[in-house]
Formats: structure tokens, C-alpha cells, sequence
């Protein structure tokens, strides 16, 4: 298992996904923390990212005079086109979402379930606004699933748990969760964990207070 001695910040987290992106892979990248993959993915792995309000092959982030108001992605943040990109209508988009024509998402979470079922639209709490966007089309649509997220809320509650406790986007969709603390590969129910950051195995299954493998041992 490989092991880090700090936990990893926002970004690190996402070049630590874009290091597994598979090459030519069509994916799609949540709202929120899983938008900053983008800048971690090498011109090699050929990655043709999709966004949801109607446009393929999207590069990273768009800085300083590359910044054009009216190229963004659906978080609303300015990014710049690589080579042959294209723009479609909203409806198409979600057609290419629906239809399994993406091979990966990576999305945000509330909470991750052990049998891989997610939560990422609502918290369930009465004053809560729910933010719905894609995500069940997503959650359904792509091929594979992965979630990035922190591993715990602000107030120390885990979001890897065996069972939701907020309302449901899909049901054992996800295959991978990337986190601050650890990267968790979910086979049948069972959290293998492939690497951790600031914080040992056994610290992490204590914390959890779930079950865990270690990917090492498992290999």
C-alpha cells in the first residue's frame, strides 16, 4: 500500500484521480471538487471530457486571458477547448449521458455507501436546498462510476458508511472513492483501500469503524 504523510489537499486529490483515468477515455467530471481533474490529466491519456450543458473534448481551466464568458462548464467556470471540440444542444447532452455513451464519471458526494449506492443530491435536512443537476443520469448512464470527496464532514461524521442515511442518487454505482485521507476501490460490498494520506490502515478502520482491506494484502 502505498502511503503519503499528510492528507491531500483538493487538488492533490484530483491529480491523484487523473493519475487512473484510463487513455481515450470519454468522461464526465462533477460539479465541485472533480472539476479540478482537468488540470491534471496529460495531453498522453487523450481523455475527452464531457460537459453536461453541451460540450466534448473540454481542456482544463481557462486562466487570465484565456478566460471567454461564454465558454464554461456546468459549474459555471470558465475553460478553455482543446482540438476538435464540439457543442451540442442541453437535451443531446443528457441523451449522450443517458444512453452509456460516457465510460467514466466523477462525481461529488455526501455520503458513500459500502455496497457502492451514492448521495450527492440532497442531505435530507429540511432547510436544505437540493441540487439535483445530472447526477442520477450520471449515476446510471456512465459505465463507471468513481466519487471524490473529503473522507469526513466538518464535524467528524464519516461519509463512507454501510448505510445511507440521506436520500439516494444510485443505487451501487460507485466503484472508487478518492478522498484526503485514502483511495478506496468498493468490489462487492467490501472497501479495498489502495493508498493512504496522513493517517495509517488501521487509524482509518478505526475511524471508519467499518470493515476494510488492504489492497496489498489482497493482492
Amino acid at each position: 500500500m502505498k502511503n503519503t504523510d499528510a492528507p491531500l489537499s483538493r487538488d492533490e486529490i484530483a491529480k491523484r484521480v487523473a493519475q487512473d483515468v484510463p487513455p481515450w477515455t470519454f468522461a464526465n467530471l462533477g460539479i465541485g471538487m472533480p472539476t479540478l481533474i482537468s488540470n491534471h490529466l496529460s495531453a498522453d491519456q487523450k481523455v475527452i471530457l464531457h460537459t453536461e450543458n453541451g460540450m466534448l473534448n473540454m481542456g482544463p481551466e481557462a486562466e487570465g486571458g484565456e478566460v471567454d464568458p461564454e465558454l464554461i462548464n456546468a459549474g459555471k467556470i470558465p475553460v478553455t477547448e482543446l482540438p476538435g471540440s464540439s457543442y451540442f444542444h442541453h437535451a443531446d447532452s443528457f441523451a449522450m449521458m443517458r444512453g452509456g455513451h460516457l465510460d467514466l464519471c466523477v462525481l461529488g458526494a455526501f455520503q458513500v455507501a459500502t455496497n457502492g449506492d451514492l448521495a450527492n443530491w440532497h442531505s435530507g435536512k429540511p432547510d436544505a436546498i437540493p441540487a439535483v443537476g445530472g447526477a442520477m443520469d450520471l449515476a446510471v448512464g456512465a459505465k463507471e462510476v468513481w466519487v471524490m470527496m473529503t473522507l469526513f464532514t466538518k464535524k467528524g461524521d464519516p461519509k463512507l458508511i454501510p448505510e445511507l442515511t440521506m436520500p439516494v442518487t444510485g443505487l451501487g454505482c460507485v466503484k472508487r472513492i478518492y478522498t484526503d485521507l485514502a483511495s478506496i476501490e468498493l468490489t462487492d460490498g467490501t472497501p479495498i483501500v489502495h493508498d493512504t494520506h496522513g493517517i495509517t490502515f488501521a487509524e482509518l478502520q478505526e475511524k471508519l469503524g467499518i470493515e476494510l482491506v488492504d489492497a496489498t494484502e489482497e493482492s
